[in-house]
């Protein structure tokens, strides 16, 4: 089928990349990506991020499995991929002397159909930086830079690894609003990325990889409600663990006490709240500090991390 008439636009299955010596970074993984979606691939140092993006861009041949973008082998077929597709590497390596607007115009005589320096620039916000040399740059400035230059030939599908590293907050902030308008011009957008609130915010699906595999896939919602929320308050004056619901009947997993400060563990939070609330009207005492959040990502992904390294876990899939 062609791409332009394919759900998918990236498709892996049963991966594998392994370097020489016979390490094997990428273990047999399996996922696809759709067309106009932001899908995060995350995980820890030496998890097999890049080596992963590095085979989808057709920078090198599987060790085994396959790989399709846009409906084709992106390294045996390269010459009908790279024209679609953007990339922006953790670092961009410039010829430090030329300044951003040469090195636009430079890039875009190596891309079909580039759009003008000009409109890139300012989509990145380095519209006032194009007569300075790159070497003057600020690391964040040439994280910009980098996107610029993978946005020139208007790409149907754009790779990103760990994009706003060196960007200060606004930064950050900015380029998480483009990335949002190009996936909402239907861009697919893959990206790597060390900043679980980045995943959080911006991905419509995550995968977690570790140690070459995945170990949980799923919208950040399905992969966070894996985990249990959390509550805490202070032990009204007066009263002891024992004078609170049942926490067997609130569905508590777990709970610990810290001198007056109670903080509970549920898999059923609106239930659990509610119980909690409706005793301390009828008891007429105040929950001080009352604090009910759900599971961040972040002690997801570090749960899920520790959980695959102890082997302790199989794949969890949470996609419909």
């Amino acid at each position: 089928m062609q791409a332009n008439g394919h759900e998918h636009v990236i498709e892996v299955t049963d991966l594998r990349r392994v370097y020489g010596g016979g390490f094997e970074a990428v273990r047999g993984i399996d996922f696809s990506v759709r067309r106009g979606e932001i899908f995060a691939l995350l995980g820890t140092n030496g998890a097999g991020k890049t080596s992963t993006v590095e085979l989808l861009e057709g920078l090198a041949a599987p060790a085994g499995g396959r790989v399709r973008v846009l409906g084709h082998d992106p390294y045996t077929e390269r010459a009908a991929v790279r024209p679609r597709t953007g990339v922006m590497l953790q670092e961009g390596g410039f010829p430090s002397e030329l300044t951003v607007a040469e090195t636009a115009r430079m890039w875009a005589g190596c891309v079909s159909g580039a759009r003008p320096e000009a409109e890139v620039l300012a989509l990145v916000g380095l519209s006032d930086k194009r007569g300075t040399r790159v070497k003057q740059l600020s690391g964040g400035e040439r994280r910009r830079l980098d996107l610029a230059l993978a946005l020139l030939g208007e790409p149907e599908v754009l790779f990103l690894d760990e994009p706003t590293t060196g960007l200060d907050a606004e930064g950050r902030r900015d380029t998480w609003e483009l990335v949002r308008s190009l996936r909402d011009g239907g861009t697919t957008v893959l990206l790597t990325t060390h900043y679980l609130e980045e995943a959080e915010d911006l991905a419509d699906r995550l995968a977690i990889l570790h140690e070459g595999r995945i170990a949980a896939t799923g919208t950040p919602a399905e992969v966070t409600a894996t985990q249990p929320s959390r509550i805490s308050f202070e032990l009204p004056d007066g009263c002891f663990m024992g004078d609170l619901p049942p926490l067997g009947e609130l569905g508590v997993s777990d709970h610990q006490v810290d001198g007056r400060v109670v903080r509970l563990r549920t898999r059923e939070l609106q239930r659990a709240a509610t119980a909690l609330l409706v005793w301390a009207e009828r008891a007429g005492v105040e929950l001080r500090g009352l604090d009910v959040r759900s599971a961040s990502l972040e002690e997801a992904f570090l749960r899920i991390a520790k959980d695959a390294s102890a082997g302790s876990t199989a794949t969890k899939e949470y996609a419909a």
